[in-house]
C-alpha cells in the first residue's frame, strides 16, 4: 500500500488518539476513552509496526513513533499517590533520566568541570591572574573565609552554630538561583547555559587555585569536597537541562519548534526536580558538617570521597532493571 494511501485512511485515528492522549495527560480523561485507550494504543503500535516494514518516510515514522511513546507512558504509568511516585523519581527516575541524557550531561561536564580546572591550573601557575576575574575585595573576603585560623570555615565573619540554619537557608537560595539561571537561559538557543556553565566553572576554578596557591589549600578542599559531590554536580545537570532545551530550539528535526520544545521542557524540567534535590542535600551538608572546623581536614577527606562514590554510583547504577513510577 501507497503511504499516501495507508495515512489518509488512518489519519483520523491518529488525530482522535493525539486528542486522547492530550486528555489523559492533562487528567481530564472521561471514562469512553479510558475504556478504549488500551485498543486504540495496540493499534497506534500496530500502525508503528507497519510503517516501519513498508519503509515509509521518517517523517511518518518519528510522528508514530511520538504517539506510541506518549502512549507507553500512559499505559504503563503508575496510579500511585503522590508519595510513592516521589520515591519512585528519588530512587529510580531521576539517575535513568540522566543516563538517558546522557549525550547533554557528558556536554555540560566538560564545559563546567574542564572550565574549572583549567582555570584552576593556569590561577595556580599563574597567581595574577586571578584578578583579572575576582575584584580585589572579594579575593580578600575568599582569603578571610578559609584562613586555616577561623573558626567557622567556609563564612565571612564569626557565627556561631545557631545559624547553621540561617546558613542553610542561604546556600538553598542562592544555589537554586545558580542552578534555575543555568536551567532557564537555555531557551536563548542554548546559549544562556553554555555562558553560566563556563562563568561559574571559571568562577570557582580561579577561587580554588588562588586558595591553593597561598596555602589555604587545605582549608578550602576539605570544605568543598564534601558539599561539592553534590552542589557541583546539580550545576552540570541544570546546565545539561538547559542545553537541551537549546537543542531542541536549534535542531527540532521534522517537528515543529513549538512541540519539539514541549517534548524537551518535559525531561528537562524533571531534571531540575532531581537538581533541587541534589541542591538541599547540598546545602545542608555545607552548613552543618563543611564549615565545622572540629572534624580534621583527613576526616573530611574521606567523608568527602564516600559522598563523591555516592553520587558516581546513584546517578550510573540506581533504577537499573527496576521498574519504578517515575
Amino acid at each position: 500500500m501507497k503511504q499516501s494511501l495507508f495515512e489518509s485512511q488512518q489519519q483520523s485515528a491518529w488525530q482522535a488518539f493525539s486528542a486522547q492522549l492530550d486528555a489523559l495527560e492533562r487528567g481530564k480523561a472521561d471514562s469512553q476513552q479510558c475504556q478504549s485507550f488500551a485498543a486504540d494504543y495496540r493499534r497506534l503500535c500496530q500502525h508503528l509496526a507497519l510503517a516501519q516494514s513498508r519503509g515509509y518516510s521518517s517523517h511518518l515514522i518519528e510522528r508514530l513513533q511520538q504517539l506510541a511513546m506518549r502512549g507507553h507512558q500512559q499505559f504503563y504509568r503508575h496510579r500511585s499517590p503522590l508519595g510513592g511516585q516521589l520515591l519512585g523519581f528519588i530512587l529510580a527516575g531521576f539517575p535513568r533520566l540522566v543516563r538517558a541524557e546522557w549525550r547533554f550531561v557528558v556536554a555540560a561536564s566538560l564545559l563546567f568541570f574542564g572550565s574549572l580546572l583549567g582555570m584552576g591550573l593556569l590561577v595556580y601557575l599563574v597567581p595574577e591572574l586571578v584578578y583579572s576575574l575576582i575584584g580585589t575585595e572579594q579575593v580578600a573576603e575568599m582569603e578571610q573565609m578559609y584562613d586555616p585560623d577561623a573558626r567557622r570555615i567556609g563564612r565571612f565573619g564569626e557565627r556561631d552554630s545557631g545559624d547553621d540554619w540561617m546558613m542553610f537557608g542561604y546556600y538553598i537560595m542562592n544555589n537554586i538561583g545558580i542552578a534555575f539561571q543555568t536551567f532557564a537561559s537555555g531557551l536563548l538557543l542554548g546559549l544562556g547555559s553554555l555562558f553560566f556553565l563556563l562563568f561559574n566553572g571559571l568562577m570557582i576554578g580561579a577561587v580554588a587555585g588562588h586558595l591553593t596557591q597561598i596555602g589555604y589549600g587545605e582549608t578550602f578542599w576539605s570544605f568543598v569536597i564534601g558539599h561539592g559531590a553534590f552542589e557541583l554536580t546539580a550545576i552540570a545537570l541544570a546546565g545539561a537541562a538547559g542545553l537541551k532545551l537549546g537543542w531542541a530550539l536549534l535542531v527540532p528535526g521534522r517537528l515543529p519548534r513549538g512541540e519539539a520544545l514541549r517534548l524537551a521542557a518535559g525531561h528537562s524540567v524533571r531534571l531540575i526536580g532531581g537538581v533541587i534535590l541534589f541542591l538541599l542535600l547540598a546545602a545542608f551538608i555545607e552548613a552543618y558538617w563543611s564549615s565545622m572546623s572540629l572534624a580534621s581536614p583527613v576526616i573530611k577527606y574521606w567523608v568527602g570521597a564516600g559522598l563523591w562514590l555516592l553520587v558516581l554510583s546513584y546517578l550510573l547504577l540506581a533504577g537499573r532493571g527496576v521498574h519504578a513510577p517515575d
